[in-house]
């Protein structure tokens, strides 16, 4: 079954597109948290990041770096957050590679938090030891 960026790719579905080249496109996201909110998704129906390959991955941070320029100045925003989510546990809602390109105010009351842990600087080398590449 087709995801509904892949419906929305195929002009299934209605979309008010921003961005396209042979890796993703882009869009306006339907849920506008703050005017000018885009969702960049991959073409191919890769579930998360994890899954793409680095032509994908790359393409996507170029996309939302440009659209993030352009958000930024096109709709005065203070800031922007780039927000990409894999995997049910990691926030991610739809089955297919996405990330939002979300325009900030400040003020806005949009929020993202997590419990902020200091475990000193011991513990943190040993875990880069388990993932140094």
């Amino acid at each position: 079954m087709a995801t509904i960026f892949e419906r929305l790719y195929a002009g299934e579905l209605p979309c008010a597109r921003v961005w396209q080249d042979e890796h993703v496109f882009a869009f306006m996201d339907a849920g506008q948290v703050n005017d000018g909110h885009v969702i960049v998704a991959s073409i191919k129906p890769y579930e998360t990041l994890l899954d793409a390959d680095e032509e994908t991955a790359v393409a996507m941070m170029r996309a939302a770096r440009l659209i993030a320029i352009a958000v930024e100045q096109e709709f005065a925003a203070d800031g922007v957050t780039i927000l990409q989510a894999n995997r049910v546990a990691g926030w991610q809602t739809v089955p297919h590679l996405h990330l939002h390109v979300l325009p900030r105010r400040n003020g806005d009351a949009v929020t993202l938090g997590w419990p902020r842990r200091e475990p000193g600087i011991e513990a943190l080398q040993a875990l880069a030891a388990r993932i140094r590449l």
